[in-house]
């Protein structure tokens, strides 16, 4: 792997509700390096969003480092974390909650660059219009309003939004999920050609493992606010070393309908954060669980070149 541009240690999160403390995050550790993609997965509930709003400080971790390119992003000021902003973009998971109704696609796509004080009016203008040609939408598009196009049109205004500020970095949450079936793989494609040709360096999160493995460098898998497993995403669509993600991968649909796979069946729901099971998060699902996963939290380690695995349990590999 290249030099980290995001390097996370530690970090965690958690709230108070009435009373009750309900822990989000725990000890998440992860690096990303320069121009890679990586994929963060898991059921809902398991914290990704939180992941990647905390290591851009759009929610303030508890604790923990988030480095980015050598700074230390928890310890930065307001005004010092605005500078750094263009250099690290969002995005949205529902392309129309995130664009404001009542301002045309110019006002969208300039408004980063104002805040930014970046060029003249006419130097902004120039560059949303570059951005909405680098996203396949006609010209005309900026003086028109988010209701007046498709979703999946509008997350296209969504990246484009993200790439008038020319960013390294990109956290993209769930992208497709709000689209229909039939525009997904056009958005995704775009994702994959743009972070290709301008070199970009991307977390991306989704609950969709098929979408992951083609767009991803290197899977993280996420349970209850715990990382379980990370790996090169060939490597572990191929061979999965915990039984996390043996069930989640056993669930994706297979193109042909005479393929035969053993399909792991998760029992129950995941627990929630204010009442998270001792030990091993994961062990009151986990086939394989023994008596000694209630007493013990399994420690993230590197079982094989490149891929970490959370289980105490070493014949599973």
């Amino acid at each position: 792997m290249s030099a980290p541009l995001l390097s996370v240690r530690e970090l965690s999160k958690h709230y108070t509700s009435r009373g009750t403390r309900l822990n989000i995050l725990q000890s998440i550790s992860f690096d990303i390096g320069k121009g890679e993609v990586v994929g963060l997965v898991g059921e809902s509930g398991s914290g990704k969003t939180t992941i990647g709003r905390s290591v851009l400080r759009l929610v303030e971790p508890s604790s923990g480092s988030v480095r980015f390119d050598g700074k230390e992003l928890t310890a930065l000021s307001a005004s010092a974390l605005r500078r750094e902003r263009p250099r690290m973009q969002y995005i949205f998971q529902d392309p129309f909650a995130s664009l404001s109704p009542r301002m045309t696609i110019g006002e969208i796509l300039t408004e980063g660059l104002k805040i930014q004080a970046i060029g003249s009016a006419h130097e902004r203008l120039e560059r949303a219009q570059a951005a909405l040609a680098q996203v396949e939408l006609p010209a005309d598009a900026i003086n028109r309003y988010p209701h007046e196009f498709s979703g999946g049109q509008r997350q296209r205004i969504g990246i484009a939004r993200a790439l008038t500020l020319s960013p390294e970095f990109i956290v993209a949450d769930e992208p497709v999920s709000a689209l229909d079936v039939s525009i997904q793989a056009q958005v995704i494609n775009l994702l994959r050609e743009l972070q290709q040709r301008l070199g970009l360096t991307m977390l991306f999160i989704s609950h969709d493992l098929a979408v992951v493995e083609y767009i991803c460098d290197r899977v993280i898998v996420l349970y209850l606010g715990r990382i379980m497993e990370i790996a090169p995403s060939a490597d572990l669509y191929a061979r999965p070393h915990h039984p996390y993600t043996r069930a989640l991968l056993s669930a994706i649909p297979s193109p042909d309908p005479d393929a035969r796979r053993d399909r792991q069946i998760l029992k129950g729901d995941i627990p929630s954060p204010a009442n998270p099971p001792s030990g091993c998060v994961f062990r009151t699902r986990c086939p394989n669980a023994l008596d000694a996963c209630a007493a013990t939290v399994p420690p993230l380690r590197e079982v094989a070149p490149g891929r970490f695995k959370a289980c105490i349990r070493d014949d599973l590999n």
